[in-house]
């Protein structure tokens, strides 16, 4: 049994016993007194310091541990010289009027961000009044003219993104809400028989059991997709929604199933657009030839890509593209990931969205456009790279990516070698596939 301890037990220190302390409460105000006492504090009782004295002249207020310098000396030391003591103020004032210069200049900073930022929101919200009241109900006559293609490269507003896009993308497809139900009420069929054993043989054909497999690959995908903003996760608001998206694509296109990088082309989808409207616009993107071309790994489509890409780099960016040629660096390296997601995971999410809205006006060719002028961007650095360091730059670009540059860079890119546009590189590069040349990057001289 412990028994209670007696003040007049002996107390411990590190090295052995010592005597105990008197048990003596001292009082509240007594405490106060000595602490202003020890610190210089002037009381009723206590006259000012000289070293208060000086602080008091000051019309600044000591800053932190850089006041130390005003610090009297230790009484077991000699006192400061006077012109020791006047150079400490000295330096202490310089050190306060440095430290508030900073503070003017950041002050400064933030004033002009503020001042930037209710800027851009009157700019967009300006936009989006146009956009609202003038180009969207007269879609179909003003779409195309310079003003509201200048409207266009400067950015969609967040508020009108959506409908934007669903009208340039269109609907080819023909796809209806209600054959978004059908879709996904086959895909939560499919999950539900996937998960309990099965009892028959599937009757299906072997390629469409094979496509609508990968709902359960989805799953997986979805977990990765933009796990920053943390909306899409298992548990996340935007869960349900991308797993429905994604899960009734693959019954609508078995023949395509689910590839990895669809669900980032949802996911900003939903962003943007209501469940059944994301589909629809999903569905269409996927459809157009690129993107087809990339999702089904047709590798003769995407090697004449890469082929006509190769031509305007070479015409644009001739250094960088030497030496992207002495270091062996095809573009399918770094491409593939960046047509894959439309740029979605490769730049900045309000970046990407802006990639988007100029991709949805030009189609396929902005892609490319956009890859030469993130290569103009970061020319500079790449050609002083080797070939392992280019692939990791280019596969894991810099979070920060300047959007006005970037811009200001792509609009520098001309699309069109020897008078030809890209639609008409491509076609050329499209027949030679299809010829069966033994080169994929043909003879240059054709295009002559």
């Amino acid at each position: 049994l412990s028994r209670p301890v007696d003040q007049r037990d002996p107390g411990w220190k590190l090295f052995g016993r010592v005597p105990p302390r008197e048990g003596t409460v001292k009082d509240p105000r007594r405490i106060q007194k000595e602490y202003e006492t020890k610190s210089g504090k002037a009381g009723p009782g206590n006259p000012t310091s000289p070293r208060q004295s000086v602080r008091k002249n000051l019309d600044f207020e000591p800053l932190s541990t850089t006041a130390l310098i005003l610090e009297d000396r230790p009484a077991n030391l000699p006192a400061k010289p006077a012109e020791e003591a006047q150079k400490h103020r000295q330096q202490y004032e310089e050190m306060v009027a440095q430290a508030k210069k900073r503070e003017l200049k950041d002050a400064q900073k933030r004033k002009k961000q503020l001042e930037d930022r209710c800027k851009l929101e009157e700019s967009i919200g300006s936009a989006a009044q146009t956009w609202n009241q003038e180009i969207l109900p007269n879609w179909s006559t003003v779409c195309t003219s310079r003003r509201v293609r200048d409207l266009w490269w400067q950015g969609i507003p967040p508020s009108v993104r959506g409908k934007v896009w669903s009208l340039a993308v269109g609907n080819e497809l023909n796809i209806t809400h209600e054959l978004f139900n059908i879709c996904l009420a086959r895909a939560k069929e499919k999950w539900r028989t996937t998960a309990a054993p099965a009892t028959e043989p599937e009757t299906e054909d072997a390629d469409s059991s094979d496509r609508e497999s990968s709902l359960e690959l989805i799953k997986l995908d979805i977990s990765r997709t933009f796990p920053q903003l943390c909306i899409f996760q298992k548990g996340g608001p935007y869960h349900d929604v991308l797993h429905s998206i994604l899960g009734a694509y693959t019954c609508y296109r078995p023949d395509v199933g689910y590839v990895q990088g669809m669900s980032f082309i949802a996911a900003v989808l939903i962003l943007n657009l209501d469940t059944a409207d994301a589909f629809i616009a999903f569905a269409n993107l996927l459809n157009k030839p690129c993107q087809m071309a990339f999702f089904r790994v047709d590798h003769s489509l995407m090697l004449t890509y890469f082929a006509a890409f190769e031509v305007f780099f070479e015409e644009n960016l001739p250094k960088l593209f030497a030496h992207f040629k002495k270091n062996n660096l095809t573009p399918d390296i770094y491409l593939i990931d960046w047509i894959f997601t439309l740029y979605s995971k490769s730049l900045p999410l309000d970046l990407a969205c802006r990639v988007w809205d100029v991709f949805c006006r030009d189609n396929e060719e902005f892609l490319f456009r956009t890859a030469l002028g993130l290569l103009r961007l970061y020319q500079d650095v790449l050609t002083c790279m080797d070939f392992i360091h280019m692939a990791q730059f280019l596969t894991r670009l810099p979070d920060l990516i300047p959007a006005e540059q970037l811009f200001q860079h792509i609009a520098s890119i001309h699309m069109t070698s020897r008078n030809r546009k890209w639609a008409q590189v491509g076609s050329l590069f499209f027949l030679a596939a299809v010829s069966f040349l033994p080169n994929y990057y043909w003879n240059l001289a054709v295009l002559g």
